[in-house]
């Protein structure tokens, strides 16, 4: 009874990781700008967002420092910002300086698809013109 007891127990235990070994796992979508219904938006619009980059950004003092600074990231289903990647970087740790203002960001509010949210991947540009 007891070896009958431990072979059930053993053909049940690889069913279930049979059947999970078979069942995929699809994370959500990402979805880019122009598939969304309704575009994601920073919390106060646009123009708050680029006060809120204006304010945090820390320029490299590097004199006639110049060029553009190329980021994406995704806004997830919360709002919240994600997988903040630096595309285009001009150096002297710009686009780790990017990279550390938008871990700052606020949540946004979603995009949405059919009437519920849903992640979308941003692109976002950043002008550096040094003054110096």
């Amino acid at each position: 009874m007891k070896n009958f007891l431990i072979l059930a127990i053993a053909i049940f235990s690889l069913q279930i990781v049979s059947a999970q070994e078979q069942t995929p796992i699809f994370l959500d979508n990402i979805y880019q700008m122009e598939e969304v219904d309704v575009k994601p938006e920073y919390p106060k619009g646009t123009q708050a967002f680029y006060q809120f980059i204006a304010k945090n950004y820390l320029t490299p003092e590097k004199s006639g420092l110049k060029g553009k600074i190329l980021i994406t990231f995704v806004i997830e289903k919360d709002g919240s910002i994600n997988e903040i990647k630096v595309l285009q970087d001009i150096g002297y740790g710009t686009g780790d300086e990017a990279i550390r203002v938008m871990k700052k960001s606020l949540n946004w509010i979603p995009a949405q698809k059919d009437g519920k949210p849903v992640r979308v991947l941003f692109k976002f540009p950043i002008t550096i013109q040094s003054a110096r």
